[in-house]
């Protein structure tokens, strides 16, 4: 018997039919070269299905003996680049098994008792992307410090900040960051939320039934880490819903679609703030590109890049979203299609998670060790930039009302002051006192500390303000919070 003919014998359904499937249709059907990623959940989950088999008395001590020695060699196979994968048969699934049952036998051959490849999957599937979701709540932690690290020498760096990207108060650069470490905490908060729910065993539900065997699905769902807080054991409780259910996948993905969305956010403002016309920041040559044309240029590809990537990501959410729209209950061929949008989500975000880390805080030199910053701060530039859009004009506002004026008079009030000062092509702080008295006769010599930058600042004393001391108290919060 031939090579094609043994791996054709392999597939579980095949006797049924009386032609063999077109090469065409084997290619277009075929998940194995991108499922094969999946094969240390696979091999994890089918071990804790053998152990309960036995334990059941399924199957016997000496099956389930040379199942767990046949899984050993197949992991060390695929660990060392040895294990031939075929595209005949189709998935990661039937790839291990036919390994397995070519090593141990008929013993193989037992494993796949009361179980379908629809609830393998819908297991492997939750396995493997648990995983993932602990490294990206890992590496948003490291973000976040990142973060944290550069906002920690600029708690007194002014910088305008803007609505409609128009210059409107003064706040510290550090207080700017911090709003980033919220976003990527939250992130960290939704990944740890789907991680809960992807955290449940389908296995038992079969091919969409159940089964007729005696099974501990408690006792797999434990044996696989698939468990609450209280080591509770989280088990798909409708057979129906266990092999159909992609909800985690989906939810997943809009998680992961709202964090690029942070990013890109970010992104935006680095590729501003590096622009000459800003000239807020530099970043390292290690993250930039420069033209095959222009000698003077410095393109921040890096932050452009990942503004792109967010699109492709999301992109996957829209087609998740669409793939699973239309489907009756149970298991469908479509679902396949739910991996690889999956696959390229968690790397994407990874990945540029990684970068984004070593971008902002700096990563190590590899012969001095040290670390060195991705992130050069222009503090000077900041400080212009603030003063030329008449930031502290609120300030003079809430000074008026201070003194007893109505806010919407102060306000008035003020603008004729910025008019006047527009006209004179200077800030509010550089109007002579008797200029301002012009405008009411309330303001003193006192008005100067109010429009002043630090001054405008440290007036924002409020839980989440910009004053330096509150910026301080949060970035002390945030490193107990991730220590």
């Amino acid at each position: 018997m031939s090579q094609n003919q043994l791996d054709k014998k392999s597939q579980a359904w095949s006797a049924l039919f009386s032609e063999p499937m077109s090469e065409l249709v084997q290619r277009y059907t075929a998940s194995v070269f991108f499922d094969k990623r999946l094969w240390q959940a696979d091999i994890t989950a089918s071990l804790a299905h053998a152990e309960m088999l036995c334990h059941q008395g399924i199957i016997s001590k000496e099956d389930h003996n040379s199942i767990a020695k046949g899984m050993a060699q197949i992991w060390t196979e695929i660990e060392n680049g040895s294990f031939d994968w075929k595209l005949a048969l189709e998935d990661v699934h039937l790839n291990i098994e036919a390994r397995l049952t070519q090593l141990v036998g008929d013993a193989g051959k037992r494993l796949h008792t009361g179980r379908s490849r629809n609830d393998q999957v819908a297991t492997d599937v939750r396995l493997w992307l648990r995983g993932e979701i602990d490294l990206i709540i890992g590496l948003l932690s490291e973000l976040q410090r990142a973060l944290l690290s550069v906002a920690e020498q600029h708690t007194e760096t002014v910088m305008p900040g803007f609505t409609h990207l128009q210059v409107a108060q003064p706040v510290s650069f550090a207080h700017h960051l911090l709003a980033y470490v919220e976003m990527f905490a939250r992130d960290a908060e939704r990944m740890a939320d789907v991680r809960r729910r992807t955290n449940r065993l389908p296995l038992g539900s079969a091919a969409l039934a159940g089964t007729g065997y005696p099974l501990d699905r408690a006792r797999v769902a434990k044996a696989i880490g698939m468990v609450d807080a209280h080591g509770e054991p989280q088990i798909c409780q409708n057979s129906l819903d266990g092999v159909s259910d992609r909800d985690f996948a989906m939810e997943f993905s809009a998680a992961s679609s709202i964090c690029m969305v942070h990013i890109s956010r970010l992104s935006e403002e680095l590729i501003l703030w590096m622009s000459q016309n800003f000239g807020y920041i530099q970043l390292a040559d290690r993250f930039t590109t420069g033209s095959s044309i222009m000698p003077q240029k410095k393109n921040p590809d890096v932050p452009e890049l990942a503004r792109g990537k967010t699109g492709r990501v999301v992109g996957h959410l829209m087609g998740l979203l669409t793939l699973m729209k239309g489907q009756p209950l149970a298991y469908n061929k479509d679902n396949q299609e739910d991996k690889e949008p999956l696959f390229d989500t968690v790397d994407t975000l990874k990945d540029t998670l990684r970068i984004f880390s070593d971008m902002i805080g700096g990563e190590a030199n590899a012969q001095t060790g040290k670390k060195e910053g991705g992130l050069t701060v222009n503090a000077e530039a900041m400080e212009l930039a603030a003063k030329k859009g008449y930031a502290t004009a609120t300030d003079l506002a809430d000074y008026l009302v201070k003194k007893g004026l109505p806010f919407r008079d102060a306000h008035e009030v003020v603008a004729h002051a910025v008019k006047t000062a527009q006209t004179q092509d200077k800030d509010l702080s550089e109007l002579p006192l008797a200029t301002l008295q012009t405008f009411h006769a309330a303001i003193e010599q006192d008005v100067f500390e109010c429009l002043s930058l630090v001054g405008s600042l440290n007036a924002r004393n409020t839980l989440g303000g910009t004053a330096p001391v509150q910026v301080k108290a949060q970035i002390a919060r945030h490193l107990a919070r991730l220590a």
